[in-house]
């Protein structure tokens, strides 16, 4: 056998915590021995390559075989990876899709405006950055991929919020899960009908509500059932865009987002014309 032959990993005193971990890397070494060249093994050949017992290995199979992380063929008997490891990766991939589809129209947003553009994707309470093509100007406003935006006031924010049920925006807002400065009864109604009224419009802005120096104009991108998968943004120095310049701003990120919605082969919900 290659590697290790017990089933054990000292856990230098770390007791329940340890063995947690051993059987997580366990776990993960079994799935790392499927491959294209070799997509289907027995539980024999799955031990030589991780240095498991084959109990072990059973044991492992048969967890991951109810999860649907494997499967295994009734006349062989051999295994291969299941289903279930797709929907695992189903998210990451479509962020991959994505960005693959948005790059080169953030490259000419970026181009045509001389500001950053940017795209993002929700994960449930916020807007996280997992693409950028910064400004050619020297000052510029730009963000670390993967930065998180929480501020109901961000463009971002506001357009995936601008999608959800209004239930579901009040829930995050007042659990304070999104960031609502001043909350109130009255202010979460008036934040609604704003959400309501930048979806219609196509857009959202911030205009130095998180910053006082920054605007922000975001659009959304469709998939093909017509949900929001992401975000297109701008970000820009105030001082270079002024209050009567958002609306052309505003128009100039639809459409690209527009672009970018019809190169992953979505579509706009009929509600938006």
């Amino acid at each position: 056998m290659a590697g290790n032959t017990t089933d054990e990993i000292p856990d230098n005193g770390a007791g329940g915590s340890g063995r947690g971990m051993t059987v997580l890397r366990n776990g993960i070494g079994v799935l790392r021995t499927f491959s294209v060249d070799e997509p289907e093994l027995g539980v024999t050949e799955i031990a030589t390559r991780t240095g498991l017992h084959k109990s072990t290995v059973s044991r492992i199979l048969a967890t991951l075989e109810q999860d649907g992380l494997v499967e295994r063929d009734p006349g062989s008997r051999r295994f291969r990876l299941g289903l279930g490891v797709i929907a695992m990766a189903g998210p990451l991939l479509a962020d991959l899709d994505v960005r693959r589809a948005a790059y080169p129209v953030l490259q000419e947003l970026s181009h045509r405006t001389g500001e950053t553009a940017a795209l993002l994707v929700w994960n449930g309470a916020e807007a996280v950055c997992v693409e950028q093509v910064a400004s050619r100007h020297e000052v510029k406003h730009s963000t670390p991929l993967g930065t998180r935006y929480q501020t109901a006031a961000s463009s971002s924010v506001q357009v995936f919020l601008g999608r959800l049920p209004s239930e579901r925006v009040r829930a995050l807002v007042t659990s304070g899960a999104v960031v609502h400065p001043g909350l109130s009864d009255a202010a979460v109604d008036a934040y609604l009908l704003r959400l309501a009224e930048s979806a219609e419009r196509g857009y959202a802005v911030n205009y130095g509500e998180t910053s006082v120096e920054e605007v922000g104009v975001a659009a959304p991108v469709f998939d093909h059932r017509g949900e929001v998968v992401a975000s297109v943004l701008v970000s820009a120095p105030r001082f270079r865009v002024s209050p009567e310049g958002l609306p052309v701003l505003g128009e100039t990120v639809r459409d690209s987002a527009a672009q970018v919605t019809a190169r992953l082969g979505g579509r706009r919900p009929m509600s938006d014309g």
